[in-house]
């Protein structure tokens, strides 16, 4: 069953949570019995066993074994052993896409394109009154096919009726044909700079599947949400990070009506997780942030940073640019979305008023096409940039200690390790896998690792993601001994990498990330040591609670598995 937001708000202020937050909101908390584990913002961990908030929500002193405590606060909350580690901050994400996909048809969990099928005709039968079949989540390559799905198949599933349904990366959607003829879309249409139109086998005709800028010539003409629909899915999205533990999200690509519809739950005091944003392209940039970044808001709820750019597209649909043709398609090598001209000058008009910038290059190409315009324009633009690569899957190892100049920061999303390594084999074979999610080997270059989950793409489950970066194994365990073993990190490497790592690429490192003197007060009451459970363990570790700014946000006694944390 679907959340409404003001479903997710009773639970928020249930009777059991009501009474400690009204209690807290004003007042010194004394969190003790706890087993504490925190990033010393070092490199390694500290532990410790309990900590005081003060009334502006920030940690006013941290207690370790044998510490005297305050004789006096207003509000003591009894750990019980639990642990207790930060909350975790997701660098890369998509905020509003995640609660739309909680709303829309959502193909992830099909395993095949028969199943896929199935799943769209109950839900057009069940939708008799929407005007289109929205939703997402598909991915052939999980189904074990070795192409795209057409129009055709899925004329069959949605009776006439137009359908758009992206890909799970988000670079790719499928359209039946109803959708095609809406968009005008036929076999005189060209293809567009920086996208694809698929084209049945022998003709010219639109085969159902359009490739990265290709996907807006459909996407222009789908019903577009209201504003009370965005308020909603941003309820959803919000109940779902809460759950996981994520209490800071980047949110990579913001419109300015997700900025807007940020605002109004602040307005209304409903804003509880922090979001710093990052604007989709400098339009927007210039919209929502005006002459520079904006500052913090919201007692440091909501910031937006600067701006994001998109340079190639996603390795599943073969539009990620590499410097060398596909393995398993050698008439291709992807779909740059622009030149690297057009990169530098859009980087360097965001620069020149200071917003940070945040390229998404996936495919080596395009790594190595950021990298040359970082070296560029930090010649011109000194300081601290922090100059952001987003994705930075696979990677020539040539170009690898270049991640260490300048300050940039690789924002790296494990998850899509596990997803993504035999699709990976397949488009690059074995012979050009050395750089492909190399966390280690960025990091040893002198890169700062932000780890994020890239949601709805892959769930924001940083557990999962922690899991992943220390083993290099799925959920299934596999490959035994890890895939590329030699990238793995160390436990405390990649709990920085989802704290202090993460902060940092926020210019947030003084705030966020830590438990720790003057520090804002976010963490997490968890089920399992990270620094000690397994690999599977740590997969599988549940949050018990949730707090923000020293005020618990989320309990899972009073929630009881209703904001649906999906595991894939």
């Amino acid at each position: 069953m679907r959340h409404s937001i003001a479903a997710a708000l009773a639970l928020l202020a249930g009777t059991a949570l009501s009474a400690g937050l009204a209690s807290v909101a004003h007042a010194d908390v004394l969190v003790d019995n706890v087993e504490g584990i925190t990033p010393d913002g070092k490199g390694g961990v500290e532990r410790f066993e309990g900590f005081l908030i003060a009334q502006d929500g920030r940690v006013l002193q941290v207690f370790r074994h044998g510490d005297k405590r305050p004789k006096k606060v207003e509000y003591q909350v009894d750990g019980k052993g639990r642990v207790v580690v930060p909350g975790m901050i997701d660098a890369h994400g998509h905020v509003m896409a995640t609660g739309f996909a909680r709303m829309t048809l959502d193909l992830s969990a099909a395993r095949s394109l028969d199943e896929a099928l199935s799943r769209i005709r109950a839900w057009t039968a069940a939708h008799p009154d929407a005007p289109w079949i929205l939703g997402g989540g598909w991915n052939q390559a999980q189904w074990g096919l070795a192409r795209m799905p057409t129009a055709a198949e899925l004329d069959a599933a949605t009776g006439g009726k137009p359908a758009w349904l992206m890909r799970v990366d988000g670079h790719a959607g499928w359209a039946n044909s109803a959708a095609l003829a809406a968009a005008g879309v036929t076999a005189a249409t060209a293809n567009p700079p920086g996208g694809e139109i698929l084209r049945a086998e022998g003709s010219k005709a639109p085969a159902g599947v359009l490739v990265d800028a290709a996907t807006r010539l459909v996407e222009s003409k789908a019903p577009q949400p209201r504003p009370e629909d965005r308020d909603t899915a941003f309820g959803e999205a919000q109940l779902q990070f809460l759950a996981a533990g994520v209490t800071t999200i980047a949110d990579m690509g913001t419109a300015i009506e997700d900025w807007q519809t940020f605002r109004r739950s602040a307005d209304r005091g409903d804003l509880r997780i922090r979001i710093v944003a990052y604007a989709g392209g400098t339009d927007a940039m210039t919209l929502i942030g005006g002459p520079g970044p904006t500052p913090w808001l919201y007692d440091d709820r909501l910031k937006m940073n600067g701006v994001k750019l998109y340079l190639d597209g996603a390795l599943g649909s073969r539009g990620a640019w590499l410097k060398a043709p596909y393995a398993d398609d050698a008439s291709t090598r992807g779909l740059p979305q622009m030149s690297q001209t057009q990169l530098g000058n859009l980087m360097s008009r965001a620069a020149m008023d200071g917003f940070q910038v945040a390229v998404h290059a996936i495919g080596d190409e395009a790594n190595a096409t950021v990298l040359d315009s970082i070296e560029e324009l930090s010649q011109t633009y000194k300081g601290d940039r922090r100059w952001r690569i987003e994705h930075a899957q696979v990677v020539d190892p040539a170009d690898i200690p270049r991640f260490g100049r300048n300050g940039v920061v690789a924002s790296m999303q494990p998850q899509h390790q596990a997803s993504d390594r035999l699709m990976a084999e397949a488009r690059l074979g074995p012979q050009r896998l050395a750089g492909a999610y190399a966390w280690k080997s960025i990091a040893a270059a002198g890169a700062t690792l932000a780890f994020g989950s890239d949601t709805p793409v892959e769930p924001a489950h940083p557990f999962e993601g922690l899991a992943v970066a220390i083993s290099r194994t799925g959920t299934d365990g596999q490959p035994a001994g890890g895939w590329q073993p030699q990238e793995a990190l160390s436990r405390e490497a990649a709990l920085s990498a989802y704290t202090t790592g993460a902060a940092w690429s926020l210019f947030a490192e003084d705030r966020l990330g830590r438990i720790a003197k003057g520090f804002r007060a976010d963490f997490l009451f968890v089920d399992a040591d990270p620094m000690t459970a397994s690999p599977e363990q740590v997969r599988g570790i549940r949050v018990l609670e949730t707090w923000i700014g020293g005020k618990l946000a989320w309990s899972a006694a009073q929630d009881g598995g209703k904001a649906g944390v999906r595991r894939q």
